[in-house]
């Protein structure tokens, strides 16, 4: 059973007066929704829920209350069409949105999707968005931020502001894409509607890298492929997942990290990206196979390929913490492999990944195969490329590598 109806609180003011409101029930409970108005009980038709000729104004006050719970009325048919079932908060949400669209603030619904990743998981996006947040905050000098508030204005100095702290294109691209998606997922839980989007008139694209791309040509990666490891054997898994990553499309570090040897299955690996959550079915070529067939010889006591997640079982955050302090080392690692192979650029895990791009490029394999950095730079270009290509063309390419 449901209704909405105006009503007079039963609490009254200090002046004697009672809030006029809004009373929605639903499945037998109730919420009440504050109107501009409010006035005492010998100027209330109770029955009727609407001013009696006692109040001053009670033609055009009662026409205010009447477009009032029309739109209640509304958002209340509007959720029966849209969803199955829905309660009084799907209702609180999309009818605050309705009455008073400025009424939100950011830094709330910002933690409240912060706290959702992480119970989800996905420590890396959480990260990120907590990165962000307190940069915003800091931009806007710890003060309450309205959606409204984010226009192009806003996002014009903000830009401006990281720029004088020392912030890059790349950097300033990742933050503003950040306040953007949170932007998207306000609007798609309708917290705010898609009214004047500051990210139409803001373009992110304008953000290019003007550095150098981190990539190395094919010589140089067969030095590392070729590094004497028995000179410098605690550099073996830095050499290891550096080859491996490179032989497998550029696979990232945590997923790497997490890779099961349930995911390798006789002449294939597959693994969903921690990134972008899309699956990947790789064919295994022999360097890949030799580094297989190390770490199972070599196995230690859990479900995982590489030594890098010491036991099984770990909650989100203690893999987030482990790949934070493995993967330090395992940088440091890599710029000391570049120094001993006389390789003068800095070595980093995402080296590889660029790397496998660049080397595609040089055996003369199409750019539109490829993607220009694999997915870093234009990640949706290249999820299509992915998509429609299938596996079968990239094996045949990354096989050229051999």
């Amino acid at each position: 059973m449901s209704s909405i109806k105006i009503v007079l609180r039963k609490k009254a003011f200090p002046d004697g007066t009672f809030p006029v409101c809004l009373r929605v029930t639903k499945d037998r409970k109730t919420k009440y929704f504050n109107t501009i108005f409010k006035t005492t009980e010998n100027e209330w038709n109770v029955a009727a829920g609407c001013f009696n000729r006692k109040n001053s104004n009670y033609i055009q006050n009662n026409r205010l209350l009447l477009k009032f719970k029309d739109r209640a009325l509304k958002v209340y048919s509007d959720l029966q069409m849209e969803k199955e079932y829905f309660d009084l908060d799907d209702f609180s949400k999309r009818f605050r949105v309705d009455n008073n669209p400025a009424n939100d603030y950011l830094f709330p619904f910002w933690e409240e999707i912060v706290a959702e990743m992480k119970l989800a998981g996905r420590m890396g996006n959480a990260s990120m968005y907590e990165e962000t947040m307190k940069s915003v905050k800091q931009f806007s000098r710890f003060k309450k931020v309205k959606f409204q508030d984010i226009t192009n204005t806003f996002l014009n100095k903000y830009e401006a502001w990281l720029r004088s702290r020392g912030g890059t294109d790349g950097g300033i691209s990742i933050k503003q894409r950040t306040l953007r998606a949170l932007y998207n997922k306000a609007i798609e839980r309708n917290i705010i509607k898609d009214i004047n989007h500051p990210f139409k008139t803001y373009k992110i694209s304008k953000l290019k890298g003007k550095g150098i791309k981190k990539a190395l040509d094919f010589n140089q990666v067969t030095k590392i492929i070729n590094f004497d490891l028995s000179k410098h054997p605690h550099l073996m898994d830095a050499r290891n997942y550096f080859v491996f990553s490179f032989y497998t499309r550029g696979m990232n570090y945590t997923d790497m990290m997490v890779l099961k040897w349930k995911d390798i299955d006789g002449t294939t690996i597959s693994y969903i990206r921690n990134k972008t959550k899309g699956r990947f079915v790789i064919t295994i070529l022999p360097p890949v196979q030799e580094i297989l067939d190390f770490y199972e010889l070599n196995a230690l006591p859990t479900e995982y390929v590489f030594p890098i997640l010491l036991r099984n079982g770990l909650t989100p955050a203690q893999i987030d913490h482990r790949k934070k302090k493995t993967l330090a080392k395992y940088n440091r690692d890599l710029k000391e492999i570049a120094n001993l192979c006389g390789i003068n650029k800095s070595l980093s895990s995402y080296v590889a990944r660029h790397s496998f791009a660049n080397c595609l490029k040089q055996k003369g394999v199409a750019t539109d195969i490829i993607g220009e950095s694999l997915g870093h730079k234009d990640l949706t270009t290249t999820q299509v490329y992915l998509k429609e290509l299938g596996s079968t063309v990239l094996d045949d390419a990354a096989a050229l590598l051999l």
